[in-house]
C-alpha cells in the first residue's frame, strides 16, 4: 500500500490493520481468526463499511459481510425488549370475558386456573399472589 493510501485511514481502522498485522506476523500460515479479531473488525466494518475495512484489514469481502449481517440480524430493531403483558382495558372487554392463567413456582408447583364471565378478577394480583404466595409465606 501506498504511502498516500495510508495516510487516508482513519486512526481506528489504521490501529485495526495493526492487530490483525501483529496476529499475522505471529503465527504464520493458515489460522483461523480468533472472535475478538473478527468482533473488532465488524465493529469497524460498521462504522467505515465492509469494502474498506475488508481491504484494509485483508479480509475476505464475503466472510466479514456475513458475519456484519448475523450481528444485524441477531440485534433487536426497537432495541426495547418484547412485552410480556398486555393490559386490557375495560372498553376492550366484551360481555363474556374468557382467560387461561397458568403460574409456574420456582419450587415446581404449577397451577392452571380458567376463567369465564362477564367480570374478571384483577388478574395481575391473583397472578402475583399465585406466583409469590401470600406475604409472610415462606
Amino acid at each position: 500500500m501506498s504511502t498516500r493510501s495510508k495516510s487516508n485511514i482513519p486512526a481506528r481502522l489504521a490501529r485495526g490493520r495493526e492487530r490483525f498485522d501483529k496476529f499475522r506476523k505471529k503465527h504464520k500460515g493458515y489460522r483461523r481468526l480468533p472472535e475478538s479479531l473478527w468482533s473488532a473488525a465488524v465493529k469497524l466494518a460498521q462504522t467505515y463499511g465492509v469494502n474498506r475495512t475488508a481491504r484494509t484489514l485483508r479480509l475476505d469481502y464475503s466472510g466479514l459481510k456475513k458475519r456484519l449481517e448475523s450481528t444485524v440480524a441477531a440485534t433487536p430493531s426497537d432495541g426495547g425488549p418484547d412485552p410480556k403483558f398486555i393490559e386490557l382495558l375495560p372498553s376492550e372487554l366484551t360481555g363474556a370475558a374468557e382467560c387461561a392463567l397458568e403460574c409456574h413456582r420456582p419450587d415446581g408447583t404449577t397451577i392452571r386456573i380458567h376463567l369465564k364471565g362477564p367480570q374478571l378478577p384483577d388478574l395481575a394480583a391473583l397472578t402475583h399472589s399465585l406466583c409469590n404466595g401470600h406475604p409472610g409465606e415462606q
